[in-house]
């Protein structure tokens, strides 16, 4: 009895010592913000797609314009490389660049642009309701001043979501890409 016990006990506090679950590396937004949602256009292919055109995928929801000089840039690079970092399992992924400046951002100006980071970056140009309902969805900011100076401004949030369009996790920054292939990868498992 006494052996029982004490095998018991021990069993118990080895199980305290189990491997904790990893954290993300990005910050763990799940239960939080709402699925994705939307309707817009696709530079790629020129096709009107929702949310419901990614199910299945991880989709990366970004936003930014094509003449940002720095930031945008650097973020589809930096996704681009964590891309690369999957494999073939990258073509389970989509990158979703939503334009906030969609007067300049163009069909055919988005799609270039998006080509020149991976095939999985899908270039998204909506109407000015449907580009402020999501990035309302998804607290957003931006804004576009057309005068005295041309002048764009937006968030530098970067949104994961799931294989069935739940959003789980949420970067500012896209530097560390080994740690956001990690995190695709445990989104796709």
């Amino acid at each position: 009895m006494r052996r029982a016990l004490t095998c018991l006990l021990l069993a118990v506090a080895l199980a305290g010592c189990s491997p904790a679950k990893k954290p993300w590396y990005g910050d763990d937004i799940t239960g939080v913000m709402p699925k994705l949602s939307f309707t817009m256009m696709r530079a790629n292919d020129g096709a009107q797609v929702t949310a419901g055109d990614y199910r299945g995928r991880v989709a990366i929801l970004y936003f930014g314009y094509t003449n940002c000089p720095d930031i945008c840039p650097t973020t589809l690079a930096n996704l681009s490389d964590m891309l690369q970092k999957l494999g073939p399992d990258a073509d389970k992924v989509r990158v979703l660049f939503v334009t906030v400046d969609p007067n300049r951002d163009t069909l055919p100006i988005l799609k270039k642009y998006v080509a020149a980071f991976a095939p999985q970056v899908d270039g998204l140009r909506g109407g000015a309701n449907a580009l402020a309902d999501l990035a309302r969805r998804y607290r957003v900011a931006y804004s576009v001043k057309t005068r005295p100076t041309y002048e764009v401004m937006h968030s530098s949030a970067v949104f994961f979501f799931d294989t069935s369009g739940r959003a789980r996790i949420v970067t500012l920054s896209t530097d560390n890409t080994a740690g956001l292939a990690q995190d695709v990868m445990r989104l796709l498992n």
